[in-house]
């Protein structure tokens, strides 16, 4: 068995984000490939080792203080040291500046995969500076994992290391999601009616919300929003503004109520403009629950998840009236969004199970040791 420590910045249950799902499900899925993983993060509460998640543990460090979305931790390079000479592999998750400090000042030199979840696209001033450090840390470890070929051809920052990149897309396994009983399915279809689009996944700046926001202008298409994050109250103020009585925000919501209002969606939008969205782990639950998706074409690995006319449809980003014509067409073509979804769930079970990634990693990691 390869014990194998996952290094991110945040994880399950402090956030739910769809990195966070990743790493959740390679240390489930993992003992049935011969691989024992573990997790070590930052988190605002006191530090604790062997916390239990599922079937594996995570270890939490305090965090000190945060600078531009990067939490800086220095129980966690402590932390980190210590667990790193226990564990044959370490698994780092990039982007996280702190992260690259922790590798260069960690005394072991055990075999290294960072998974590259996405360009650094906000922090333009700030990548300035980190760049060198960056380039370092990415020329150091060992192999480094693109989640789709299309992101790891457009990605500026990629290119520089294709001795060493491995595309391995990501999966998921539908045995770990609940199953959800009537009552509950009934409590939704009452609460936000039978013929809505969702949209799943953190509220933040690239996911394109306020573009969705403007598509639902003078239209009775009703969508529900699930989920959290810093662009909240934002969004609601400006669904009020634009008198969206058709556009639902329920917060943050359980994995039980997720899977009721996947099942019950008639299609899933996800709007994200920016390649800071360099997969979609939610766009990808999507397909694996049968839905018709809509997404933005931005060269990311959402367009290996949906494929125009076959899955979904694709819009350009950033693009109101183009996203209303996309949302209208299925919304009033109920064979044809039948058809995409059945498609979307094909697409799910030959490329997206959770075996198949699990089984890439596996195999990367035995390379490597």
């Amino acid at each position: 068995m390869i014990k194998v420590l996952h290094f991110f910045k945040t994880y399950l249950p402090d956030s739910m984000g769809g990195i966070e799902q990743v790493i959740f499900q390679l240390c489930e899925g993992g003992p049935a490939h011969g691989v024992d993983a573990e997790v070590l993060y930052v988190s605002k509460h006191e530090s604790c080792r062997a916390v239990p998640i599922g079937n594996h543990v995570s270890h939490r460090s305090a965090q000190n203080f945060d600078v531009a979305s990067t939490p800086v931790s220095f129980a966690a390079l402590r932390d980190f040291r210590e667990l790193s000479e226990c564990a044959d592999l370490v698994h780092y998750h990039f982007p996280w500046p702190f992260m690259d400090i922790g590798h260069f000042l960690k005394k072991s030199r055990k075999p290294t995969v960072l998974t590259y979840h996405s360009d650094i696209v906000k922090q333009k001033s700030l990548l300035k500076l980190y760049s060198p450090l960056m380039h370092r840390f990415l020329g150091d470890v060992d192999r480094i994992v693109a989640s789709s070929e299309s992101y790891y051809r457009s990605s500026p920052t990629l290119k520089h290391f294709s001795n060493k990149v491995q595309v391995i897309p990501f999966g998921l396994d539908e045995g770990s999601y609940p199953a959800v009983d009537c009552q509950r399915l009934q409590y939704w279809k009452n609460h936000v009616g039978q013929k809505f689009f969702l949209f799943v996944g953190a509220l933040r700046y690239y996911k394109g919300l306020t573009y969705l926001l403007r598509a639902l202008q003078s239209t009775d298409m009703r969508v529900v929003v699930v989920g959290d994050g810093p662009m909240a109250d934002d969004l609601k103020r400006e669904a009020l503004e634009l008198k969206l009585p058709n556009v639902h925000f329920l917060g943050k919501q359980s994995d039980e109520d997720k899977v009721a209002l996947l099942q019950l969606s008639y299609g899933f939008v996800f709007p994200s403009h920016l390649r800071s969205e360099a997969f979609g782990m939610s766009l990808l639950e999507a397909a694996m629950f049968g839905k018709p998706m809509i997404t933005c074409e931005i060269g990311s690995g959402m367009s290996d998840i949906n494929i125009d006319g076959v899955t979904g449809l694709s819009v350009p980003p950033a693009d109101p009236q183009a996203l209303r014509a996309a949302m209208q067409n299925l919304w009033e073509n109920p064979d044809m969004a039948a058809r995409l979804g059945r498609q979307a769930r094909d697409r799910y079970e030959a490329k997206f199970h959770s075996d198949t990634m699990l089984q890439a990693y596996a195999d990367l990691y035995r390379s490597l040791m």
